[in-house]
């Protein structure tokens, strides 16, 4: 898809800002010496190989002036470049899932990215054996991608293939803390999937909360949220603190920096106050 290049400081305005009115440019501001640098080093060439975009390398010794004028003081500094200005950018190491996450931010796009929305199609238009061939496919072609082994789980969640799905959350390598709060977050989807067939009891509470739990398979976790908190300041003992729990889960499954959990995070501790 794209490509890495080494560029100076006579040849940073074609290289860079140039070309990045043709495709975005990743520049990385780096020194040989600096040992946060090498370890981005290798992350930068992996986006380089899959994203649509140019990563550009300039070394802050032996390139003075161009770190200069950008305002380069810590390393590694990375700015992103777009129609010849900076969009974004961070400096020290990023997390890969934050870098991910910034890219595509940018709208900088990969084949893994056009082949997912080719999921979401097949998906949305019905077709599960079209998405799980697919699924299947993406998770051959990239093993080192813990999240797309938690989307093929989501994907058995929502068609009830419970035991394919736990399959695939063993995929997940257990050393990756990172993706532990999702891996647990599936887990309890399958709860939410079990729980949604086949309730717990009769009582109103145990209705409610089965509602909750097919709210939050079929994906509205504000209806969810707001019903498992009900049931925090209603019964906080109910199922053995099962509608914190649940609501805890759904955090996860979101994410810290979701508006959904941060303005339900609030409620919940309100609700167990």
């Amino acid at each position: 898809m794209g490509y890495s290049l080494e560029v100076y400081d006579h040849n940073f305005e074609e290289e860079v800002l140039e070309k990045s009115r043709q495709t975005p440019v990743i520049v990385d501001f780096y020194a040989t010496w600096c040992g946060p640098c090498q370890m981005l080093a290798p992350i930068l060439k992996q986006v380089a190989q899959e994203y649509d975009c140019v990563v550009a390398k300039v070394n802050t010794d032996e390139n003075p002036y161009i770190p200069q004028a950008y305002g380069v003081q810590g390393i590694p500094d990375v700015k992103i470049f777009r129609d010849g200005e900076v969009i974004d950018g961070f400096v020290g190491v990023l997390p890969e899932p934050e870098l991910r996450n910034l890219l595509a931010k940018c709208q900088i796009r990969s084949d893994l990215d056009d082949r997912m929305d080719a999921v979401k199609q097949a998906m949305d238009s019905g077709d599960s054996e079209a998405a799980e061939s697919q699924l299947l496919a993406l998770c051959e072609a990239y093993p080192d991608r813990p999240q797309l082994f938690l989307d093929a789980a989501k994907f058995y969640v929502a068609i009830g293939e419970f035991e394919k799905a736990e399959a695939r959350l063993a995929e997940v390598p257990a050393s990756d803390r990172q993706y532990a709060p999702q891996v647990e977050a599936v887990r309890a989807l399958i709860t939410f999937k079990r729980q949604c067939d086949r309730p717990v009891g009769e009582s109103e509470l145990d209705r409610e909360f089965s509602r909750a739990c097919c709210l939050t398979v079929s994906g509205n976790y504000k209806e969810a949220l707001e019903t498992f908190i009900d049931l925090v300041g209603r019964d906080r003992g109910y199922q053995n603190d099962g509608a914190r729990k649940a609501a805890i889960a759904i955090f996860n499954l979101l994410g810290n920096d979701h508006p959904l959990t941060q303005e339900y995070r609030r409620q919940l501790t309100m609700a167990l106050y």
